[in-house]
């Protein structure tokens, strides 16, 4: 990796190339996790205690999903696959994202009827990282570093 002309050794860069990069998107997954469900909980304080299956859930899952959005895909591109953003990553993120995202929803009220003693705020750690894998397998496709 390169910044500003120099280069970055990281310790992941002896790894196999699917090991590394499914290390570094973990990692980048759990900033993108942190970020979403920060805002989730955020916009989950700002209304009034909802009932179980309240729309307010969804809503709010949709604005921490929404502002996790852009550093990961940066992220993604960058760090977790040494590529640059172009049309097709950016739609075959874009693509993951679509699929991931009602993925995402069907599983919060699943988890809310199936662990009813599991605080509501820290619900969505669970719903992002079950989603995670299949999320992990669509960019593995999209973004492809030509470099071996």
């Amino acid at each position: 990796m390169r910044i500003k002309g120099k280069d970055i050794k990281l310790p992941t860069r002896y790894l196999p190339r699917l090991l590394r990069t499914a290390i570094r998107f973990a990692i980048v997954g759990l900033l993108g996790m942190f970020i979403q469900t920060r805002c989730f909980q955020i916009a989950l304080m700002s209304f009034d205690e909802p009932d179980d299956g309240s729309m307010l859930y969804f809503i709010a899952f949709t604005i921490g999903y929404i502002f996790e959005m852009i550093p990961n895909y940066i992220l993604s591109n960058w760090y977790t696959f040494g590529t640059r953003p172009k049309w097709k990553n950016a739609g075959g993120f874009i693509l993951a994202r679509i699929i991931n995202y009602p993925m995402q929803l069907g599983l919060l009220p699943v988890f809310l009827k199936l662990l009813p003693h599991l605080r509501t705020e820290y619900m969505s750690y669970l719903v992002i990282f079950v989603s995670g894998v299949v999320n992990y397998l669509i960019c593995l496709f999209f973004f492809k570093n030509k470099k071996k």
